[in-house]
Parts: structure tokens; C-alpha cells; sequence
């Protein structure tokens, strides 16, 4: 298969990459593990986290849409009972538009549906990268193994995009990156280890969906790990993992959680709810959704990536029972306000990711494989103690803006929470292209950031955002018969680059007031 760009991963990353692509007339392949694209909104299940600010502004104008489809869906297929501009589908407290998977697989489908149907994109779903063919700095081909099949495919394009979870590309093609915590003598970050531990990697998590019914009983099998899981306590854990406790993400001092909302503790059932019945009517005697993706559920016992097969499906397989534990410790033990134990009501909805077990079709990586970058993001870049104004520092190659926290999970070396304040930040085109190599993006989680930026630049609008950035850059190198580095350093390709991106709805600045 010859194309103009290959694009390895079908996450929010690699879809945006696509689509800025395709618009810009060139064809695109698209390969994707799973059986989904949509990577940690859909086939992990994690619903959008993004920024105070997201409803005015803050987003490509691609990102943008894709939200009003989701809501625009939602109006069209359920019966509202208040139907307003800022309809959040599951009322769920991470997210202004909390809901289903299946809605954004159905909108990113129909997003990219133009151009499957002129065969300009083609999608190969259940499909892996296995090898990578290099040409000096450049990769020149690669091999594609359909997982259900077995069969392979050899695959060539001027342009690659690694938008895989994990960097799966990086190692295939020899590219330089790093994992786990830098040093401070790598990076001169404050909070950075004083010994770069490559193992010190965020937990990942099996998401699950759950519905609650009242007045029956949904109990599962008794999970094999359980009673490893129900005894389980880390050395920095407040309880027992299986329990209403865990570290404030900032204080690291006992928080108390609760299932349903009570006078006290933090509702879990709310956080992450993809469907509160009571904004709907409804016909079926439907009871709430949830996703389970809680401080209980964070496996990080062993990593999944540059370990042997055997270390792989150990983990993976951990961590599926731990979530499966959980729930099954919440319909059997947990304690409930009125003193009694267990909440059996609570049903494992597997039609939710249509898989035999009842879990996402793939874990939710917070931290992958880094590109070794012509600039790499450090907490300097972005922290209040560094920067005098409103916004991080400014970058001269800016291709997109975003804010969140600097959220580092418990990570694999036994470390605790990192929760600091990082302050709305930019996107350096630098951080998106390899030092060592001249045809290959990064288009995901895998761009030039630190361990600790990472916590910062790993959410859903700046995944969408450094995807389609990518797209546009290799449309943008093509046009011009150029490549990323010589865009970036040459001043006037980067203006007109830029000019580009903003008449595509990009934003490369926050509005002038964060600037006064």
C-alpha cells in the first residue's frame, strides 16, 4: 500500500491527525489495535478531562465540533427533558460532556466518514505494527500484522505519525526516547528525582461500565486475585486498596469517598457517570451508567511496555482483575450509609465495550514512551514559580495552546501522588519531531515532554491537538517540498505554517488577556 502519510494509532491523536490530513487532500492510512478508534475516549473509557475554559475557547476548532456532535447526538436520539448549550449527557463531575464510548466511536466515525467513503482514509481496525524498514533518517516502510488474521502488509508513505498509546513506532524504527523519571541533572526540573528511574512510570487502569438497579442482585463471580486484591495495602496508601480511602492527589492526607453522594466524602458514582437518568425521558426503566476509573482501579505494580511478553500479560492481566475486585468488593463488602455491606444492584454493563469480560477493550496508559525532541516541555515551561504572567512561557513555534494540572498518578516505583499547579500552557511544534529522525511525527502522549509535563499534556483536547497539528505539518512539508525541522526553524515557513493553522481553527495564543 502506498499512501501519502501513515498514521500509527487511531487514538484522539491519530483521528485528528487524519482528519487535518485528508483535508488537505492527502491520502491516509490509519491503523488501529483494537476494534475501535477513539483510543482513551472510547476502546479505554475515559470521558473528556479538559480545562475551565473549554466552552469559549481554549481548542482547535476541529475538537470544538467533535464536542457539539457529541451533544448534537444526544439531542437527536434521547428525549430531553432540559435541553440547554452546555448539555453534560452523564452529569458527571470530571467533564462538561461525561457520556457513553459509544457516542464519540459513532461521531468520530462520522467525522472521518467522507473521506473512507472516497477512499482517500483507510482504516485497518484490529491491525499492528510489527516492523519498521529505516533509509538512514527516515523510515521507508513498514509491516502491518492484522491481529485476527495473522496475514501482514507492507505499507510505504513519505510520512509517518506515531500516534500509538504507548510509542509503539519509537522502537521499531530505533528512534530515541525515554520512559519513566528524568533527573533533575537531566532536566533541572524541581520536582524531577535526583536518579533518572526509567522505571518510575504512571499506573495504567482497566476501565469498566456499571449500572446501578435498586432492589436486585447483579453480584459477579468471584474474582480469581481477589483476596490478593482485598488484602492489598502500598506502603503510602491510607487503607486497604479495596476501601472508601485513598491519598488526596495534593495533600496526600486520608480522603474519604463514598459511592453515592452522602453529607460527607467524594461521590465516586458521580465522577466519571456517562448517564444520569433523571435529564431523560425514558421508556425503559433504565437505571444510572458509571465508568470505573477511580484512585482504587490505578494498577501500578508493573508496566506494560519494553517488558518481555510474559511481564506484559502478567500486568495486564492484574490489572483487569483489579478492576474487576473492585466492583465485585463494592456489590459484596462495601459499607453502606444505613450499616449494612454491599451494593449487589450494581450490574457489569459489557455491552458498554462489547467485550466478553465486561472490560475497555484496551487500559488507559497515562504515560508512554517519549521522543527524544528538537524541544523537550520541562516544568519550568510552565509553572507559576517560572513564569511571571497568566499562561506559561511562550513559544516562538507555538501550534496550540492547553491548560491542565501537573497530574502524576502512583507510579510503578511506589511513589505517591504528584498534584502541582501548572499554568495554561503552549504546544511547541519542537516537541512534536524526533531529533533524530526527518519523516516521522510524534502525534499522541509520546511528544517531547518530561514525567512530570507529561501529567499536564496527556489530556484529551491537547492529544487532539498535537495530533492535528501533525496532520497539517505533513500536509503543510509536502505543499512546500520541505520537512518538520526545516519549517520550524526557517521563519518565514514557520509563519506561513502558522497562518495555516490559525484559518483551520487552530489557537496558538490565549486570549489577550492572559497576556495583561
Amino acid at each position: 500500500m502506498q499512501v501519502d502519510l501513515i498514521i500509527a494509532g487511531a487514538g484522539l491523536g491519530g483521528c485528528a491527525a487524519a482528519m487535518s490530513a485528508c483535508a488537505n487532500g492527502l491520502t491516509v492510512l490509519l491503523t488501529e489495535e483494537t476494534e475501535w478508534i477513539g483510543g482513551q475516549v472510547t476502546s479505554q473509557g475515559v470521558p473528556p478531562d479538559e480545562h475551565q475554559w473549554i466552552e469559549e475557547f481554549g481548542c482547535t476548532k476541529r475538537y470544538r465540533m467533535y464536542r457539539n456532535k457529541v451533544r448534537e447526538t444526544y439531542k437527536r436520539a434521547m428525549n430531553i427533558k432540559n435541553d440547554c448549550a452546555q448539555f453534560n449527557p452523564g452529569n458527571g463531575l470530571v467533564s462538561n460532556i461525561c457520556h457513553d464510548p459509544r457516542v464519540t466511536l459513532h461521531v468520530l466515525q462520522e467525522m472521518l466518514m467522507p473521506y473512507v467513503l472516497t477512499n482517500q482514509l483507510t482504516i485497518s481496525l484490529n491491525s499492528a505494527v510489527t516492523k519498521a524498514e529505516k533509509d538512514d533518517r527516515k523510515i521507508s516502510s513498514i509491516t502491518i500484522k492484522n491481529l485476527k488474521t495473522g496475514k501482514f502488509t507492507d505499507a510505504f508513505a513519505p510520512y509517518y505519525i506515531d500516534a500509538t498509546e504507548s510509542g509503539e513506532l519509537l522502537p521499531l524504527a530505533g528512534i530515541e526516547y525515554v520512559t519513566g523519571a528524568e533527573s533533575k541533572a537531566d532536566t533541572g526540573e524541581p520536582h524531577a528525582l535526583e536518579v533518572p528511574n526509567p522505571s518510575d512510570i504512571q499506573a495504567f487502569t482497566y476501565v469498566l461500565g456499571m449500572e446501578y438497579r435498586s432492589g436486585e442482585d447483579h453480584t459477579i463471580e468471584k474474582p480469581e486475585m481477589y483476596d490478593f486484591w482485598k488484602e492489598f495495602r502500598p506502603i503510602f496508601w491510607p487503607d486497604k486498596f479495596l476501601s472508601f480511602y485513598a491519598p488526596h492527589p495534593i495533600t496526600k492526607k486520608k480522603r474519604k469517598y463514598t459511592l453515592f453522594r452522602e453529607e460527607t466524602g467524594f461521590p465516586l458514582w458521580e465522577y466519571r457517570r456517562a448517564l444520569d437518568i433523571e435529564q431523560y425521558n425514558l421508556s425503559y426503566d433504565a437505571g444510572e451508567v458509571t465508568l470505573l476509573n477511580w484512585p482504587q482501579n490505578d494498577y501500578f505494580l508493573g508496566n506494560v511496555y519494553d517488558v518481555s511478553d510474559a511481564d506484559r500479560e502478567k500486568h495486564l492481566f492484574e490489572a483487569k482483575q483489579l478492576s474487576l475486585s473492585l466492583l465485585y468488593w463494592l456489590q459484596t463488602e462495601a459499607t453502606r450509609p444505613d450499616g449494612g455491606k454491599g451494593y449487589p444492584g450494581i450490574k457489569l454493563r459489557k455491552d458498554i465495550f462489547n467485550t466478553e469480560d465486561g472490560l475497555a477493550k484496551a487500559p488507559y496508559l497515562r504515560e508512554s514512551r517519549r521522543i527524544k525532541a528538537e524541544y523537550t516541555i520541562l516544568e519550568q515551561d510552565v509553572s507559576p514559580d517560572f513564569n511571571n504572567g497568566k499562561t506559561g512561557k511562550k513559544y516562538k513555534d507555538s501550534v496550540g495552546i492547553g491548560s491542565y494540572s501537573i497530574d502524576l498518578h502512583p507510579s510503578m516505583a511506589g511513589r505517591n501522588y504528584l498534584d502541582i499547579k501548572a499554568l495554561p500552557f503552549h504546544i511547541s511544534l519542537g516537541a512534536l519531531i524526533p531529533k533524530d529522525m526527518e519523516n516521522v511525527l510524534a502525534g499522541c502522549k509520546n511528544i517531547g515532554s518530561t514525567h512530570i509535563t507529561n501529567g499536564c499534556y496527556r489530556l484529551h483536547p491537547v492529544e487532539w491537538n498535537v495530533g492535528e497539528a501533525c496532520g497539517a505539518l505533513v500536509a503543510f512539508c509536502i505543499e512546500k517540498q520541505t520537512e518538520p525541522k526545516v519549517v520550524r526553524n526557517n521563519s518565514e515557513l514557520l509563519h506561513l505554517f502558522q497562518k495555516d493553522l490559525r484559518n483551520d481553527g487552530f489557537e496558538l495564543e490565549w486570549p489577550e488577556e492572559f497576556y495583561l
